[in-house]
């Protein structure tokens, strides 16, 4: 088991549950301190390599996931590895596509999906998921 992220640390969300997961945006420099023991790249094309294991999940900016089982899928595999490895969520800015992930991660942490954006807004970026369609995405996800 390793250490998960450090509370304090740019970009680290806390969810309900205690699980820490960091958000962060692609284009911006990685942040200071350990590398994530797992990722989920959300872009439209395959991301860099990076040496930690990492998933694509192929999500266009300003849109949604292109396959939303899969999207589920990942996501959850995120929020379960979460509890005990450091995870991070991070598409191009940082705020959109990422904001949604962690509110749909926050979904299978308790947080009705109703609250999700709000929970990740004031906890995460208070710009945090950018588009209708990406907080009726939130509203309308299951685990």
């Amino acid at each position: 088991m390793t250490d998960t992220w450090n509370l304090t640390g740019t970009g680290v969300l806390q969810l309900p549950s205690g699980r820490l997961i960091r958000g962060r945006g692609l284009r911006r420099p990685l942040p200071s301190g350990p590398t994530p023991d797992f990722a989920v790249h959300l872009l439209g094309k395959q991301p860099p390599e990076v040496p930690w294991e990492h998933e694509w999940l192929r999500w266009p900016d300003f849109r949604l996931p292109s396959s939303p089982d899969r999207a589920r899928a990942v996501l959850r595999t995120a929020w379960t590895r979460a509890q005990t490895e450091r995870v991070e969520v991070a598409c191009g800015g940082g705020r959109g596509r990422t904001g949604t992930a962690l509110a749909c991660i926050a979904v299978l942490d308790g947080v009705p999906a109703d609250e999700a954006v709000d929970f990740v807004r004031r906890n995460y970026d208070p710009r945090a998921v950018e588009t209708p369609w990406q907080k009726r995405y939130v509203r309308r996800f299951t685990g």
